[in-house]
């Protein structure tokens, strides 16, 4: 189980990486940097939403529980990417990656994360399984 899940997590690794290209390369300058980052921030959720409802079979957690460890180390893989990489490998001062999660200043990134650590149980409880 754990280690389909870990491949759903890559898929879903590329194709935020793809909506991020698409948010700086067509939606913020036909938009703006605020909307851009809304509009992106709600179609990745729904990219990881739908992802997971069509795989979650595929990975085959037999419990709630089970989503659960799933939707754990998907967050702890998420952030350790976003903040490892964001840092480490491009650079990006903490203050910029943190900056994303300050829903005081209409950044609702943070929606990411906690989407990403409920789609396995909410996409199990949607197809029945529990």
């Amino acid at each position: 189980m754990i280690g389909r899940a870990l491949l759903i997590w890559l898929l879903i690794a590329v194709l935020a990486n793809l909506n991020g290209a698409l948010r700086q390369f067509v939606i913020i300058p036909l938009s703006n940097e605020g909307a851009g980052h809304v509009i992106s921030t709600l179609m990745l959720a729904g990219i990881v939403l739908l992802t997971t409802w069509l795989t979650i079979g595929w990975m085959r957690p037999s419990t709630a529980g089970e989503a659960w460890t799933i939707g754990g180390v998907w967050l702890l893989l998420t952030l350790a990417f976003e903040f490892g990489f964001g840092h480490f490998v491009f650079g990006k001062p903490w203050s910029v990656l943190l900056a994303d999660h300050r829903l005081d200043q209409g950044r609702i990134w943070t929606l990411v994360p906690v989407i990403t650590l409920l789609a396995p149980w909410l996409a199990g409880r949607w197809k029945g399984l529990w």
